[in-house]
């Protein structure tokens, strides 16, 4: 058992799951030996706090703290709460601002708000299997009745370039913002990104800032890349990861269906 663990954070899809939503052998076989080696892995994913438990009980691990909502909920873990896991951070922001300025370039744009309750509303249909089934649909005006942690918005009729083209052109501002490898766009508080949320973990463990490992694969994942790099950790891009999210980290490894989450665990000893 080491006396001088690291922080392990791990983003989900594209990292630890494919699209099929399967973990990796190996993958499983590396994180279970960090585990047993006293190291603290956890995840840090732009899911929300509903769809992001059950990918720690299939994974068998139990850090003091799940990163979700791209870094705008902190979860800790919780005896008393019936998932084990209770908030314990929690940004939110007013999406009126954002959602009047997209909805006039995006006008063919699905609109959904996750609120700090971890409970989607959403207005207008999605793409399957992502809000419907643990959502509620509402007219667009009621997505702004309240502060929310994250907004989505999807725009399955336009191209990548078609959909970055039109977010600059609404002039959205005062948010953090991430887009998706489809014209899918993530808007949290200004500021709140995964980084942020793991900074504030690793205070809370004492854990040194070279000690640091992050993995992942999109571009919500380029502060959190950009944050361990900084600090002469491990910031380590998946090799199917976007150019600009590559650029963030300090480390390439292969890609996913080549084992590359599992072979920059191996890196780290036991």
């Amino acid at each position: 058992m080491t006396t001088d663990p690291w922080l392990i954070a791990l983003d989900i899809d594209g990292t630890i799951l494919d699209v099929d939503g399967e973990i990796p052998d190996a993958t499983h076989r590396e994180i279970d030996r960090l585990v047993a080696a006293g190291h603290e892995v956890m995840l840090a994913t732009g899911r929300s706090a509903r769809d992001t438990l059950p990918v720690r009980e299939r994974l068998g691990i139990e850090p003091k703290y799940v990163v979700s909502a791209n870094g705008a909920m902190t979860l800790e873990k919780d005896a008393a709460d019936a998932r084990g896991y209770a908030a314990r951070w929690v940004e939110t922001f007013d999406p009126s601002g954002a959602l009047e300025a997209l909805s006039g370039v995006l006008r063919d744009a699905r609109f959904a708000v996750e609120g700090s309750d971890g409970i989607y509303r959403y207005s207008g249909r999605f793409p399957e299997g992502t809000f419907e089934a643990q959502g509620i649909e509402v007219p667009f005006a009621d997505l702004a009745k309240e502060p929310v942690t994250r907004l989505v918005v999807v725009s399955p009729d336009q191209t990548i370039e078609e959909f970055l083209a039109n977010i600059e052109k609404s002039g959205l501002h005062s948010v953090s913002y991430s887009v998706g490898w489809t014209a899918w766009l993530d808007i949290a508080p200004d500021g709140v990104n995964k980084g942020t949320a793991l900074e504030r973990v690793r205070e809370s463990h004492g854990i040194a800032r070279d000690r640091v490992f992050v993995a992942g694969d999109g571009r919500n994942d380029i502060e959190m890349l950009q944050w361990a790099a900084a600090g002469g950790g491990r910031g380590v891009a998946m090799g199917n990861a976007p150019q600009e999210v590559i650029d963030a980290g300090n480390e390439l490894t292969t890609d996913f269906y080549h084992e590359g989450l599992a072979k920059a665990l191996a890196k780290i000893p036991g």
